[in-house]
C-alpha cells in the first residue's frame, strides 16, 4: 500500500500521466498521418506497427516509408519517444529511491531495538544487525561524499 501511495505522489508531482497521455495521442495521430501519406502502408494497424518500430528503435524494415510527410512524422515521433523514455526513467528512479529511503527508515528502529537487547540475540540475529548497521554506515558515507 505504501508503494502505491509513493507512486501516486510521484505521478502527481511530475505530471507524467498527462505526458504519457499526450504521447499516446501523438503516436496515434502520427500513425494516421503516415497511413494517409504513405502509399506502401495499407491500413491503420500497419501504420501503428511502423510507429511502434520507430519508437522502440527496432526498425524491423518490414515497413518502410518513402514520402516526405511520413519521414518527418517518423523523425518527430522518434525524438519525442526518446524524451518520453528519459522522463519515464527519471520517474522510476525517483520512486525507487523513495522506496529505499522508506525501507531504511523502517529498519532503523528495528535495528536500534535489537542493539539495545544485544545480549538476548542469537548469532543469526547479531549477523543481521551487523549487516543493517553496515548498510546505514555506507548510506551515510555516500551522502557525506555527495555533499
Amino acid at each position: 500500500m505504501e508503494t502505491y501511495r509513493i507512486l501516486k505522489k510521484v505521478v502527481r508531482a511530475t505530471g507524467i500521466n498527462r505526458v504519457i497521455l499526450v504521447f499516446v495521442a501523438f503516436f496515434l495521430i502520427s500513425a494516421l498521418v503516415i497511413k494517409l501519406t504513405e502509399p506502401s502502408i495499407n491500413n491503420y494497424g500497419d501504420a501503428c506497427w511502423y510507429c511502434f518500430s520507430v519508437i522502440s528503435t527496432c526498425g524491423f524494415g518490414d515497413v518502410v516509408v518513402t514520402t516526405a510527410p511520413a519521414r518527418i512524422m517518423s523523425a518527430l515521433l522518434s525524438i519525442y519517444a526518446v524524451v518520453i523514455i528519459a522522463m519515464l526513467v527519471g520517474v522510476v528512479v525517483n520512486i525507487h529511491s523513495k522506496l529505499i529511503k522508506l525501507r531504511m527508515k523502517e529498519t532503523l528502529p528495528e535495528v536500534m531495538d535489537k542493539v539495545e537487547h544485544l545480549t538476548d540475540l542469537t548469532d543469526e540475529e547479531l549477523e543481521e544487525v551487523a549487516q543493517h548497521v553496515q548498510k546505514i554506515v555506507l548510506a551515510r558515507g555516500e551522502r557525506a561524499e555527495s555533499k
